[in-house]
């Protein structure tokens, strides 16, 4: 469309009668939207995302499920049976800017019942059936990529189907300069086509920021990384304990390395290492082999430096061009024999290569992962679960070895519960303490008889069908959530239900569910406020605004340690957190005013209402505030009217 009719268009709608706020303004952003490239299809509405224009969804905790026989201090694994539009909805109050890595195996749109949509299977005859998944995967989309950190990563499984539109789609929502590669996963099994059998899938990979993302190195998968780590921690420390005594003397470091390794037993790690036995002032490396096994490599001489004769020619020449020699002669990276007669090879550092590049093409026979589940649940209940150890794989890949981070994982296609498997499953390899979040439905029972019995005995340990008994990863716990909903209108009701139904997440926010009985010497109470602490980590809930001076003082009588705060979340009609009372504890408290920063949290991601509901901030809900005075000595003088049974 030309430029002039497209502003006479915009002009056109401003004064259109006949139409509300909300279509006019979307009218305006049709006809603003500047899109010169991407893909084009047909929104259509489901049924989930109609129901979020009318209500806010929440995480309710289902205790009885609770598995934290891990401890205090083991990693919070969560579960939320629900929606995933609906969960990352709410992830995106909780966890917006904190995800380190997520990876979804989502439908594929195959068209043979394998994609829902309003409650209805797509089939390959669906003329809308692309225009379907699109806009499925646009929303999902668009929020889990709020919720990466910056150093964020997405993994997104997919085949032929979907693929090329799943490309160009995430091109736009993560942006084309984020791309970072597409993984093929060769497959043992094989489809049934007629003229091609397929045997393999892909991985998308996207970055929150490339930038950033290329601090990282990616692992060499050939090695069992436990005692790859082990064995290099080794042979650093008797390099280093070599340098101490040697200094510059590299001829003592290496012959000292060399005796490092002919004594080492045969088991130990480092002997995996062994290659690695000669020193400069580079440190450890290995002579590379530099020959071209093809024959048609250069046929240039190599001077050596101390005999200044041509060194012995390889028989296929070498692999580099000659005009690359000076520079690997200037950085000293040719390795040279003690005379000419030796073919010269190229070094490679221990600190080169201690982090291998991945490669983009991997197998692995995914028909294990099928016999895996089976063993641990006892039973054929879900078809083609995804490898753990593919997803481990993809994991240990982001979640870097050089700090000590408590990476989170998300999975909102979670499926069989297979991420969070992985996930366990890599923590107890190399002992980091990374979290997982799963989402799901429970159609069918699956979120509870298959995604949380799995990690349920995954973790407490379980018995094979042939009577093997497999030992729980135990330093770990399991949290399930459902999602629960409060109307959307403004309403004073709506506002406090809201609060109180969010306890949940809060806990979920902070990573702090040790919910105690008494603060400051004094009972808390339910109605009005509680109080969590753990591991230096405070938090206070408080649902009546009228007792916020009394628990003010409370606060002030509170011992903390010298620097530490309560994260206080506190009930009000405004975005002020009643500051001027907290004021004489300012330096105790970081407060939070609820429930605006939840719903200036949904406002982001939320589709828009239809009718447009009046709400002014700063407008106190139930008539004046009545401000406590009473000096706080017991908890029956605190809440004097909530023991006699005048709760609200």
């Amino acid at each position: 469309m030309k430029t002039e009719t497209k502003a006479r268009l915009v002009e056109r709608v401003r004064t259109l009668p006949g139409l509300t706020d909300d279509e006019r303004a979307d009218l305006l952003e049709l006809l603003r939207t500047n899109k010169p490239y991407g893909l084009v299809w047909e929104d259509k509405p489901e049924e989930v995302e109609e129901r979020l224009r009318d209500e806010l969804p929440v995480l309710i905790e289902d205790t009885s499920k609770a598995l934290t026989g891990g401890g205090d201090d083991a990693p919070n694994h969560i579960l939320i049976e629900g929606d995933n539009l609906e969960a990352l909805t709410t992830l995106a109050y909780t966890h917006a800017g904190k995800i380190d890595v997520i990876y979804i195996d989502p439908p594929y749109n195959t068209g043979n019942k394998d994609f829902v949509y309003n409650d209805s299977f797509v089939d390959s005859e669906d003329s809308y059936r692309h225009s379907k998944w699109l806009s499925f995967m646009s929303k999902r989309l668009r929020i889990a990529k709020k919720l990466l950190s910056d150093r964020g990563v997405i993994f997104i499984s997919i085949d032929d189907n979907e693929q090329a539109n799943l490309k160009v789609l995430c091109d736009d929502i993560f942006g084309a300069q984020n791309f970072i590669c597409q993984f093929i996963w060769q497959q043992g099994r094989k489809s049934m086509a007629a003229q091609v059998a397929i045997n393999h899938e892909y991985c998308l990979v996207y970055s929150k920021n490339r930038n950033i993302l290329l601090q990282y190195d990616s692992i060499n998968e050939n090695n069992n990384w436990s005692e790859k780590k082990e064995g290099l921690a080794d042979i650093y420390a008797e390099y280093n304990r070599l340098k101490l005594i040697h200094g510059d003397n590299y001829s003592a470091i290496e012959a000292g390395i060399r005796k490092f390794y002919r004594d080492l037993p045969s088991d130990n790690p480092a002997k995996r290492q062994s290659q690695y036995k000669c020193v400069d002032a580079k440190g450890l490396y290995f002579p590379g082999d530099i020959a071209q096994g093809t024959g048609n490599g250069g046929r240039f001489n190599i001077i050596h430096p101390v005999t200044g004769l041509p060194c012995k020619v390889p028989k296929g020449g070498w692999r580099f061009g000659e005009a690359k020699l000076p520079g690997l002669l200037a950085e000293g990276k040719i390795h040279f024999g003690e005379d000419e007669t030796k073919v010269p090879c190229l070094k490679r550092y221990l600190v080169e290569t201690e982090y291998e590049v991945m490669q983009s093409v991997f197998y692995k026979d995914g028909r294990g992962a099928t016999k895996r589940l089976e063993q641990i649940l006892g039973g054929s209940f879900f078809d083609h679960p995804k490898d753990e150890d593919i997803i481990a794989m993809l994991i240990r890949a982001i979640t870097s070895y050089y700090d000590n981070r408590e990476y989170i994982i998300l999975d909102f296609f979670a499926g069989s519960g297979t991420t969070l498997h992985a996930v366990m499953q890599q923590n107890s390899v190399d002992g980091r303490k990374r979290k997982c979040i799963l989402v799901t439905n429970n159609e069918n029972g699956i979120c509870e008889n298959v995604t949380y019995e799995r990690n349920k005995r995954v973790i407490n340990g379980y018995v094979k069908p042939n009577g093997e008994a497999v030992e729980g990863l135990r330093p770990n716990n399991l949290r399930y959530y459902r999602t629960a909903f409060v109307g959307r209108d403004r309403s004073p009701q709506n506002l406090r239900k809201l609060v109180r139904l969010a306890t949940d997440m809060l806990c979920i926010k902070e990573d702090l569910y040790n919910e105690q009985t008494e603060f400051a010497g004094q009972d808390t109470h339910p109605s009005v406020f509680r109080y969590f602490e753990h591991g230096g980590k405070r938090m206070m809930v408080i649902y009546r605004e009228e007792y916020v001076p009394d628990i003010a003082k409370l606060i002030d009588m509170a011992l903390l340690p010298q620097g530490e705060k309560i994260k206080v979340y506190v009930f009000s009609p405004s975005e002020d957190p009643w500051a001027g009372e907290f004021q004489p504890v300012e330096e105790k408290v970081s407060l939070c005013a609820l429930p605006m920063a939840i719903l200036n949290a949904y406002k982001r991601v939320l589709p828009k209402r239809r009718d447009k509901i009046v709400f002014v901030p700063g407008e106190a809900p139930t008539g004046s505030v009545v401000a406590g005075t009473a000096g706080v000595t017991s908890a029956s003088s605190l809440f004097p009217e909530l023991e006699k049974g005048e709760e609200s």
